[in-house]
């Protein structure tokens, strides 16, 4: 709902794609600043606290924001800043109590030794699981509803989210607190070249999926005439399809290995998005996103067992941290581009992107193949 709701609620409250695709920028520059904190954070009071607290902020900044929209009068400048000021607070809460979840995944992929990317593939379910209902629910609400439904609903969410998360976890010892920080996790990630490979790849990739999903509400709402339900079931759709990419990717990678099984998820993600670039219907864009997103699933099962398997426990938040701060910083990038070019001119941007996402791709997996640590089946 954060990520693919607000979006959404900002167009729906502005009515203006370039303000819909600077408050998407806003949004994920203080989600890429909060992994400058959040890995010391964890590493140094533990993913409970970090995850509990997390969550209750964004809880309390959702009510009181919908509190403000519920009382300002529509189209006067507050509201916009509102509606912004919202993206940027729960986007930068949101990095922060993931970071905290990853690290707990992190430490189970590690308990099951060789099992790491069936753990791996569970967890990503879940979120997918998240994803599927997440985008329909945020854009039925704000279709019959008010923004303030959505962001009560949003709240409701974040407080089970609290009352549900890990406990009892005791905080790291005085090494693992000096280890931690930034430069500590970008010397592990140098220190990891398959990793490095792989981050890099999904790095240039994710230029490509940064871009469609700050586009898509200005594609699908004002370049289409569809409404707010139809852009939230576009996402939806696609999380339905990465469900299904995840859990064949277990039983996949336990027969042919990492590397084959992540070459054909790019493979796949690069003819999704060279689609999407040449489409002009809804039943298109539906489609080729759910192609591109199974795609992206099976890279993510990849990504994190990859991670899980190589990343040392001590420096585990912080490397993490870097990981994810790299895999993001397309998406302030693609919400300016939106912001800056005319819709019309969209599709070209896209097809850009795929471009450089083939190109990256290809290098990645290339330089994987020389890697034995990415071949074996229960890496």
């Amino acid at each position: 709902m954060t990520s693919y709701g607000i979006p959404l609620l900002v167009l729906a409250t502005t009515g203006s794609a370039s303000v819909t695709g600077l408050a998407f920028a806003l949004a994920w520059i203080p989600r890429i600043g909060a992994f400058t904190v959040a890995g010391t954070f964890v590493d140094r009071h533990g993913t409970a606290r970090v995850f509990r607290t997390a969550c209750l902020a964004r809880a309390v900044v959702a009510l009181v924001a919908a509190g403000l929209l519920t009382a300002l009068d529509q189209g006067i400048p507050a509201e916009t800043i509102t509606v912004i000021l919202l993206a940027a607070l729960t986007g930068w809460l949101t990095e922060v109590s993931y970071v905290a979840a990853e690290t707990t995944g992190g430490a189970a992929s590690r308990a099951a030794r060789t099992g790491a990317h069936r753990v791996q593939s569970v967890l990503l379910g879940i979120d997918q699981g998240a994803m599927l209902t997440g985008p329909a629910l945020s854009g039925l609400l704000l279709e019959h509803a008010r923004p303030a439904v959505m962001l009560a609903t949003l709240a409701a969410f974040s407080l089970l989210a609290a009352a549900l998360g890990p406990r009892g976890r005791a905080a790291p010892s005085a090494s693992m607190v000096h280890k931690s920080g930034l430069r500590t996790g970008w010397t592990t990630l140098r220190s990891l070249p398959a990793l490095g490979w792989l981050v890099g790849g999904l790095v240039v990739s994710n230029g490509a999926v940064a871009l469609l999903q700050a586009a898509m509400p200005v594609i699908v709402v004002t370049e289409l005439g569809r409404s707010s339900t139809d852009a939230g079931l576009i996402w939806s759709a696609a999380a339905a399809a990465a469900l299904l990419a995840i859990t064949a990717s277990r039983s996949a990678i336990d027969r042919w290995g990492l590397w084959p099984v992540g070459a054909a998820a790019a493979a796949t993600a690069v003819a999704a998005t060279l689609g999407i670039a040449h489409t002009s219907t809804y039943h298109g864009y539906v489609l080729l996103i759910a192609v591109l997103m199974a795609g992206e699933g099976g890279l993510a099962v990849v990504l994190r067992t990859l991670r899980s398997h190589l990343i040392p426990p001590r420096t585990f938040g912080s490397t993490l941290a870097v990981t994810i701060l790299l895999l993001l910083l397309p998406y302030p990038a693609a919400g300016l581009l939106v912001a800056a070019l005319s819709p019309d001119q969209l599709g070209h941007a896209i097809a850009a992107a795929a471009f450089l996402q083939a190109i990256g791709l290809t290098v990645a997996f290339t330089r994987l193949r020389a890697l034995p640590s990415v071949l074996v089946p229960s890496a």
